[in-house]
């Protein structure tokens, strides 16, 4: 799911990574419009209210959003750093570390609110902006540009594009392609839906606040680690069976 990449990549891989990831986005963005009344999976809302401020020359209460878009680029621009740092030693699953970190950012703010009480609203928007800029830059180097799961707008204008396609002759190949296209994205849709009720649920009816944000890096936690597992498991399969091979021929 994490390690394959280019060619190797299949419309499985994609659709495992995106289940995981829209949900986990899903769940991020309701839990935080819950607690502060801001998205956190894009900017778009922020660069309007941004240029709204800018605009009737209130630049210091501008100032925030501006502060909520460069937490969302920074946080794209040091996954994408990482990646091609380590990409070039070819050391571990380079994906792991955003992913950790991504982890890490969504179990420290529930910590943080249990050490010093209420969280600062903007210092918590600005880290769950943060982590949605790495996840969505390194969903996006992954699967090739493929997949992207921290926002909405760009999918349904890509769906109905697709749907329309549909309508009209094409070749068999073609046609299949769109299909297998149009499946990957509803499953992004379908699983940010998902995770945004999951956010709903656990935040109001389990009352369980900024700790619905350890369920999702508890799923992240859980499919890195299932991951790495996996191709551990095959490769040393593989191994295995290249070894009895090898030891039959030679007897």
């Amino acid at each position: 799911m994490f390690r394959h990449q280019g060619k190797s990549r299949t419309l499985k891989h994609n659709i495992h990574l995106a289940t995981v990831l829209s949900f986990v986005a899903g769940l991020v963005n309701v839990t935080g419009f819950l607690s502060f009344k801001q998205l956190t999976t894009n900017v778009t809302g922020h660069f309007a209210l941004f240029v709204n401020d800018v605009s009737h020359f209130e630049f210091w209460k501008g100032t925030i959003y501006f502060l909520y878009i460069f937490s969302f680029l920074f946080g794209s621009f040091s996954s994408a750093f990482l990646l091609e740092k380590f990409n070039e030693t070819k050391k571990l699953n380079v994906f792991a570390l955003p992913t950790l970190m991504e982890s890490l950012i969504l179990i420290s703010i529930p910590l943080l609110g249990h050490v010093t009480g209420l969280p600062n609203p903007d210092l918590v928007v600005c880290m769950l902006l943060f982590s949605m800029g790495l996840q969505n830059s390194y969903v996006t180097k992954i699967s090739n540009a493929v997949v992207r799961t921290t926002h909405l707008t760009g999918l349904f204008t890509d769906l109905g594009i697709e749907l329309s396609q549909l309508l009209f002759p094409i070749t068999k190949l073609k046609r299949n392609s769109i299909k297998a296209t149009i499946k990957l994205r509803v499953y992004i849709i379908g699983f940010f839906f998902l995770g945004g009720l999951a956010g709903g649920f656990f935040f109001s009816t389990m009352n369980l606040k900024l700790n619905t944000l350890l369920i999702g890096a508890a799923i992240l936690l859980l499919s890195l680690f299932y991951d790495d597992f996996r191709f551990w498991y095959l490769t040393s399969k593989r191994r295995h069976v290249k070894k009895t091979t090898l030891s039959k021929r030679a007897s």
